[in-house]
């Protein structure tokens, strides 16, 4: 194996090659959890790994709870199924208010105030009520709790990552917030080895061949922790070197390639690209420069059959998305064409014309 076949591995195993999962619930359940603060391009992600889903059916699970947004893992969005929220929080949830602990410290953030505000949110939230993050900061005032901004945000995190918190239904173009308890059917308990065991197993299933330092980024875990996984899980996953690097994955035969080229239009948070730290560099295997040295901005990844070739700017106008590519290398063809194909996928995805501004 070298570091090209690491990469259509992953497109296979992630499910953006190869065959589709069959609704956006059975992608997040396969993934694990799947990055998700750029709100509307992360719905694209679940539906670019099924078949014949479109954007409000994404929006429709999300809306019936088959599908939650939280704070998980890393400080971040993720979408998570209801069915691991639980205990992927109780895994990792300790792990990512430490790495937080600065920031609510700049925010004037302790333990007291989290108990504190946490109460007053619960007692906002009973009887099935959906608040928007205006009315649970409302709220939090009528408690005697100043929060707004930066200090609001890891409240409301500090609520999430205890599993108390999650995402409810979208009212109108307003996301809102809801108790985990109303809105999480009782799931089975977990005992500690038990979720680590089952993180692993889930991680390097999904998004494998990858590094121990892979899931030690994506998962917030320590490096001893992640190698305990691994004994934990056993025969379950298997090993190979590639330059001097141990990429872990499920045993499984080399997949069947999508037919060349093929294009993928991925959002700027997509698992392909952010699952990764050491075994990053399997997507520009080429080390093309990808976008001018110093941006800050996200880049939403074009990817030419495994290989990140360039990225992507996404304009919404009145009737149409305008799709701006930036290509590192010179298309032939049948790759302009396969460009093509690939921004009518999220044309059909998000029904609305996709019109696509590349040199012919």
């Amino acid at each position: 194996m070298d570091r090209l076949e690491v990469a259509h591995r992953r497109l296979h195993n992630q499910h953006l090659s190869g065959p589709r999962l069959p609704g956006p619930a059975a992608v997040v359940r396969h993934l694990g959890a799947s990055q998700a603060q750029e709100y509307a391009m992360a719905r694209w992600s679940l539906g670019q790994r099924t078949t014949g889903v479109d954007d409000a059916e994404v929006q429709a699970a999300l809306d019936a709870g088959t599908i939650l947004r939280t704070h998980a893992l890393r400080p971040t969005w993720h979408f998570v199924a209801p069915e691991d929220l639980r205990w992927i929080q109780a895994l990792t949830g300790p792990r990512v208010r430490r790495l937080s602990a600065y920031y609510e410290r700049q925010s004037g953030i302790d333990d007291q105030l989290v108990d504190r505000a946490t109460a007053a949110i619960v007692g906002a939230l009973e009887g099935g009520k959906d608040l928007t993050r205006a009315q649970v900061q409302a709220a939090l005032a009528q408690a005697g709790i100043e929060a707004s901004g930066v200090r609001l945000a890891y409240l409301l995190m500090a609520a999430e990552l205890a599993a108390v918190v999650v995402s409810g239904v979208l009212r109108g173009k307003q996301r809102t917030y809801a108790l985990v308890d109303e809105r999480v059917p009782p799931t089975a308990v977990l005992d500690p080895d038990e979720a680590l065991a089952e993180l692993t197993r889930r991680y390097f299933t999904s998004h494998g061949p990858a590094t121990v330092k892979d899931f030690a980024w994506w998962s917030s875990l320590r490096l001893t922790e992640v190698r305990r996984g691994l004994a934990l899980v056993g025969e379950a996953l298997t090993s190979v070197e590639v330059d001097g690097v141990a990429y872990w994955f499920a045993p499984a035969d080399a997949p069947t390639r999508d037919p060349s080229p093929t294009v993928y239009v991925l959002q700027g948070y997509d698992e392909y690209g952010v699952a990764y730290t050491e075994g990053r560099s399997v997507l520009n295997v080429a080390d093309r420069l990808i976008a001018p040295a110093g941006t800050n901005q996200v880049i939403q990844p074009l990817v030419l059959d495994s290989q990140v070739v360039g990225w992507w700017r996404r304009v919404v106008e009145r009737d149409e998305i305008v799709a701006e590519p930036h290509l590192a290398v010179d298309l032939d063809d049948a790759q302009k064409r396969a460009v093509r194909a690939s921004f009518d996928r999220l044309a059909a995805f998000v029904g609305v014309p996709v019109r696509v501004e590349l040199d012919s």
